[in-house]
């Protein structure tokens, strides 16, 4: 576990093996987030659909032709009857 000194500014220095680990370079930014107790560091996505895809290894189904889909099912049901 590292520990960390807060500067009169604020600052905190991030240990290089972290640094490594999360793979965050100079510039990268991250998202300050207090859990109530715990606070985490969290990478701000640079294109957020596009590196979120990889997530799952796998490519999804899509949410809206599912949804498209579904509404085209109703709309006949309801024209029949049934």
């Amino acid at each position: 576990m590292a520990v960390v000194t807060v500067s009169q500014k604020g600052w905190v220095v991030i240990p290089v093996e972290l640094r490594n680990k999360y793979h965050w370079n100079t510039g990268d930014r991250v998202k300050v987030v207090d859990y109530g107790g715990v606070v985490s560091l969290v990478p701000v996505l640079q294109n957020p659909e596009d590196e979120g895809l990889g997530a799952l290894g796998r490519r999804g189904r899509s949410l809206l032709k599912g949804l498209r889909r579904t509404r085209k099912q109703e709309r006949r049901r309801e024209k029949t009857g049934a």
